[in-house]
């Protein structure tokens, strides 16, 4: 069954969307939530909102999962993804991961990848992450590693963690022996991370 067409010019009149949409602002303003941001992206995409306020949305979420990662960092905690915010935090950092692969920001994305590996209480995306960052390390470029190595046919739209990849073409666990060596070199970076923790 098609479902209905939204109206968007209607909705954008409807004085109770309009009330929602401006408590939905405030709550992420006052809170400071990224999961409530990512609420409202959502929301002012459907609208077709102006870019400049779908940009300045975008920078909101990353500046502060950027803050709350480095606050993460120093106390020693990670993200679990059973809490709503803490996953859309791990989510705009990977987001971020992921553009910065796509402009071959190859030391910048290989980071990022490290530290979610780092910080995130999964063990299947931990494993997801360190793959991400040994296929930066070995080279492939972001449209090989989507085409190569990344399974995105079988992604489950219900899954809270649908946004991140991590499923692919060869089980986690062949990949990350073949990227044996990358592992290494990956787990020796975020050394740093642990001796902070003396």
């Amino acid at each position: 069954m098609k479902q209905p067409e939204i109206d968007i010019e209607a909705l954008k009149k409807d004085e109770n969307f309009i009330k929602d949409l401006k408590k939905l602002e405030d709550e992420v303003e006052s809170e400071k939530s990224i999961d409530k941001a990512y609420r409202l992206l959502g929301t002012k995409l459907a609208i077709e909102a102006s870019q400049d306020e779908i940009d300045e949305l975008f920078t909101f979420i990353v500046n502060q999962a950027f803050d709350r990662l480095a606050e993460y960092l120093t106390e020693h905690k990670g993200f679990s993804l059973d809490n709503p915010e803490e996953l859309s935090t791990a989510r705009a950092i990977y987001e971020h991961g992921i553009q910065r692969y796509s402009e071959n920001d190859i030391k910048g994305a290989k980071e990022i990848f490290l530290v979610l590996h780092y910080t995130i209480e999964d063990d299947e995306l931990k494993d997801a992450m360190m793959i991400h960052a040994c296929a930066v390390m070995a080279g492939h470029s972001f449209d090989s590693f989507i085409d190569n190595l990344a399974d995105t046919s079988s992604i489950d739209e219900s899954d809270p963690t649908a946004f991140f990849i991590k499923e692919f073409k060869q089980p986690r666990d062949i990949l990350l022996t073949m990227f044996k060596k990358y592992v290494k070199l990956g787990k020796e970076e975020l050394k740093v991370l642990e001796e902070d923790k003396g």
